[in-house]
């Protein structure tokens, strides 16, 4: 089988290879030939009649003992034979290109591409290569998925972001206080939205997340509040939920008490429990009193944020209750495992 080219001293030049003369049928035939076997390409070569001449590395699925001269009949089966000799038919002239893609079941997709070329001497022959895309349109197909999922993350984030905001300035008198509490509400999103990127959008650990939230508070006394949670994988939403309840619990308790100076006068837990409607999560913050130093309605009133109360809660699915003791007041937040999406 020989190219067509241009003479060019002793040699056939086309596209920047060249063979010696007299040499292209031999030669060439089984340098190409070895070239795609080893190269794991298939292609198959027609002739103006439609007969097979050449195969190189059929795909698995086709490879078998052929008892008889192979065509597309043989190799592919009645239905994907007619769409082969269709896509042949398409092709005219040299030069022209035919393209077919083929689904296998739920995950195999192959493309079959044609190509009509004349051969000085011989005729008119088509190529055809058949080409495995499952792995690439599956990687199409994920990345779709995720573009998707990011869309819609994003968007709930943006209603976040508008709803503390919208928070924020309802209950603030002043610019310099919003801007404080609405920073510290954003860096709590975002450290919580970290530990959910870094999972891949799987979610994040409970003890991860206390500690995000809280650490950078009790820097200089972590004895200050103490962390109790069996191993919890909190869902992406109950985690940017609850890192926000969290943040907003620990510097209410900064600055309505004193408990950067204390040893364990905060006790945080994490458990999942079993109720009737199926198991659910319920989070505890008990936090001591000194006594004489606040009046209980003021803690009362303390702990009945809209973040605590109201936002968070709906937004898991779940309630939360808080109570003021003696000694001690505690938040609990109870929802479902799997909370909301």
């Amino acid at each position: 089988m020989t190219c067509a080219g241009r003479k060019r001293g002793n040699f056939i030049v086309k596209r920047l290879s060249w063979v010696e003369p007299g040499e292209i049928d031999a030669l060439a035939r089984d340098f190409f030939i070895h070239a795609l076997v080893d190269m794991g390409a298939c292609y198959i070569l027609y002739d103006q009649s439609g007969l097979c001449i050449c195969i190189t590395s059929l795909p698995p699925r086709w490879q078998r003992n052929y008892s008889e001269r192979p065509t597309d009949l043989v190799l592919f089966g009645p239905e994907l034979a007619s769409r082969l000799s269709a896509m042949r038919a398409r092709l005219v002239n040299p030069g022209d290109k035919a393209d077919l893609e083929i689904a296998i079941g739920d995950e195999s997709i192959y493309e079959f591409r044609s190509h009509m070329v004349a051969i000085p001497g011989k005729g008119n022959y088509v190529i055809m290569s058949i080409a495995d895309r499952s792995e690439e349109r599956q990687r199409a197909k994920t990345l779709h998925s995720l573009l998707l999922e990011v869309s819609h993350r994003s968007k709930n984030l943006l209603a976040i972001v508008q709803g503390i905001a919208s928070h924020t300035a309802r209950f603030t008198g002043n610019l310099d206080d919003f801007l404080a509490k609405f920073r510290g509400r954003l860096y709590a999103l975002a450290q919580s939205q970290d530990l959910v990127t870094a999972s891949s959008w799987r979610g994040a650990d409970f003890l991860e997340l206390a500690k995000a939230q809280i650490g950078r508070y009790t820097a200089a006394n972590p004895d200050a509040i103490t962390l109790e949670s069996e191993p919890i994988n909190l869902t992406p939403n109950a985690a940017t939920h609850l890192g926000l309840a969290l943040h907003e619990l620990v510097v209410n308790a900064i600055t309505n008490s004193e408990i950067l100076t204390e040893k364990n006068a905060v006790l945080v837990q994490c458990h999942r429990i079993d109720t009737p409607e199926g198991q659910r999560i319920k989070f505890r913050w008990v936090e001591k009193l000194r006594p004489n130093v606040i009046e209980q309605s003021d803690w009362t009133q303390h702990f009945s944020s809209t973040v605590l109360q109201r936002i968070v809660p709906a937004a898991l699915g779940g309630y939360a209750v808080n109570r003021v003791e003696d000694n001690c007041i505690s938040y609990e937040l109870t929802f479902p495992l799997e909370g909301r999406p």
